[in-house]
Formats: structure tokens, C-alpha cells, sequence
């Protein structure tokens, strides 16, 4: 015989609170962290287990989160991905994860999918921040946005892209290099991204020759890329906006014979855990991931229970210094 399902009021009985307070208890929400954790075990034990029909009849709530991903492509924006995922089902929420491909006319109609299927909030890693359809979207769903600033949001999660550009090429000028190639996963119907405008203002202040190229996040299309840049042979070091790029630049090193970092210097732009055990190690410029998911998962769910106040969470990177870096004599 089936056993018959708890009721949130049993919980309530068993723990001496009131079913309200449960209720907030199981979502994490308004009350303490020893409350959170008598309340959980009094669930477990019972067997309680939340009804979602039932709960987003009464709520008018799904319990649902979109997450969506400007390209999982990238290894950093997957782990990003996985991270929001349980971070939220710790808030007794589930994450529906999407992905633009890199593709702007691609978001624009996941995210309006997304807001068409009535989750209660947004979470976006934006391919074009530029794009007006933001302001809009906003208006109608609490969004999160990670990495760049959008108009209307409830909450931001900004990465301090200025101080992360000046770590690298300054630590790049310090060591010798001044002919550095830069890739970016930047399109050209995307072309304001600010990391992008920003390397080129630093290579100006610091006097460094920069050439600019687009390389997307899959392995494949970095390494072809990547063979153009060092076949030029113009460059002692290549600055990629992504560790995900990076590995093709040391898959088309491979190819051609090359060492790294002795005929060519490497750098990227997450500190992906794969970085660390290439040889030699990424340099790279950390952004902690472990901060980030915390930061948009406490927002969104804020935002998703009700109106909140607006939050900027801004991420200061770290430089990760590894061995794919020489000093080399000017």
C-alpha cells in the first residue's frame, strides 16, 4: 500500500512552527539557518516532499528559473550553468537551462520562450547586452544578468572587466610582451562588449601593438583560428577572452611544433578547473565562479518571491599565474 504524502502541516506540528514559517524554512527564506536545517530534517524524516502543481496553483508560481546561457560551448559558462543549477534546487527550485549558441537573434527568442512559460525568474549570461528587447523582457520577469549590465534588471552580477583586461596586459607588458594577439568570442553584431573596448584602450595606455580576431568557444573553430595567429608569427603572446579559447591555441601550438610558453606565451580569461592541468598551467584571470553563483542565485530568488531592491554585485578578478607565460627580453 502506497505510503500517503506528508503534509506540510505535519512538518509543522513536528517542528513547532507554523506552516508559513515551514513554508519559508523549505525555500530558504526569512529565517534562520538552524531554523532551515530542523526544518529540512523534519521533512526528510516525515517524507514530505512539495506538490509543485500544487504549490503553483496556490502561489501562482512555477518554481522554475530560466538560466540562459550565451554559449555552453564555453567549459566556464557550463560550469557556471551546472553551479546555478543546484544552487537553486538548495532553494527548493529547479533551473530550466537554454543556450543562444552565441547567437543574439537566438537569445532574443529563448528568452521571450522563457518568459512565454511563466518562470518566475531569469537568469542570462548576455550575447548582445546592447540589444533593446532587454528593457522590455524586464518589464514582465525578474531577470538576472551576469557578467554585463542590462536595462530594468532586479538584480546584476558585473564583472569588473576593466580591472580584469589591465591585470592581464599589464602583467603580459611587465614580462616583455608588447605584439600580443587578443581572441574574443565578440561578433560582429555584438560589437560594444565591454572587455573588448576596454583592451583596446589599455594596449593604447600601455603602449602595446594589439591585433584583435573573433574566435567562437568550441575547440574546433578557437584552433582554426588560432593556426592564422601563429603561422603569422607577428605575436609573442596570444590574450584570450576565454580559457575555452585558449585550449585551441594550444591545440593549434600542438599541431604546429610549437612550445608553450617558449615560442609562444598564452593567457585566458576564467580560471576554468580543466586550466590547471594543462602543461604547462593557464595563466588566467579568475573570476570565482563559487561567488558568482551565489550572488545570482540569491537575487533571483529574491526577486522571484516578490519585489526586492534592485542589487549590483561587482566582481573583482584575480590574476591566476601559471607557467604559460615567459619574460622575454625587449
Amino acid at each position: 500500500m502506497a505510503r500517503k504524502r506528508a503534509t506540510i502541516k505535519e512538518v509543522a506540528q513536528a517542528t513547532g512552527l507554523s506552516p508559513a514559517a515551514v513554508s519559508y524554512a523549505l525555500r530558504g527564506l526569512q529565517v534562520s539557518e538552524e531554523t532551515m536545517e530542523r526544518v529540512r530534517a523534519a521533512a526528510a524524516e516525515l517524507g514530505y516532499e512539495a506538490d509543485p502543481i500544487a504549490r503553483a496553483l496556490a502561489s501562482g508560481r512555477t518554481g522554475m528559473i530560466g538560466v540562459l546561457c550565451g554559449s555552453l560551448e564555453d567549459l566556464w559558462q557550463q560550469s557556471l550553468a551546472v553551479g546555478i543549477s543546484r544552487g537553486l534546487r538548495e532553494k527548493d527550485r529547479y533551473a530550466l537551462i537554454l543556450d543562444a549558441v552565441g547567437d543574439p537573434a537566438r537569445e532574443r527568442a529563448l528568452a521571450q520562450q522563457l518568459r512565454d512559460q511563466r518562470v518566475d525568474g531569469l537568469i542570462v549570461q548576455p550575447v548582445d547586452p546592447a540589444a533593446a528587447f532587454w528593457a522590455d523582457l524586464c518589464e514582465s520577469v525578474p531577470v538576472v544578468a551576469i557578467g554585463d549590465g542590462l536595462p530594468g534588471t532586479a538584480g546584476e552580477v558585473i564583472f569588473d572587466n576593466r580591472r580584469g583586461v589591465t591585470l592581464a596586459l599589464e602583467h603580459l607588458k611587465e614580462l616583455g610582451h608588447e605584439r600580443i594577439a587578443v581572441l574574443t568570442p565578440t561578433g560582429a553584431r555584438t560589437p560594444d562588449r565591454p572587455a573588448d573596448v576596454h583592451a583596446s584602450a589599455e594596449a593604447d595606455r600601455l603602449g602595446l601593438d594589439i591585433e584583435v580576431a573573433t574566435a567562437s568557444y568550441g575547440l574546433t573553430a578557437a584552433t582554426e583560428v588560432a593556426r592564422g595567429i601563429l603561422d603569422s608569427g607577428r605575436h609573442t603572446a596570444v590574450f584570450c577572452f576565454s580559457d575555452s579559447i585558449a585550449y585551441g591555441v594550444y591545440a593549434a601550438a600542438a599541431e604546429r611544433g610549437l612550445s608553450i610558453p617558449g615560442d609562444v606565451s598564452v593567457m585566458g580569461y576564467d580560471d576554468h578547473p580543466m586550466s590547471g592541468l594543462l602543461s604547462p598551467g593557464l595563466t588566467t584571470v579568475d573570476w570565482n565562479i563559487d561567488g558568482i553563483v551565489r550572488a545570482a542565485v540569491r537575487l533571483v530568488a529574491a526577486a522571484a518571491d516578490g519585489p526586492a531592491r534592485r542589487r549590483r554585485v561587482v566582481q573583482q578578478p584575480t590574476l591566476c599565474e601559471r607557467g604559460s607565460v615567459l619574460r622575454i627580453s625587449r
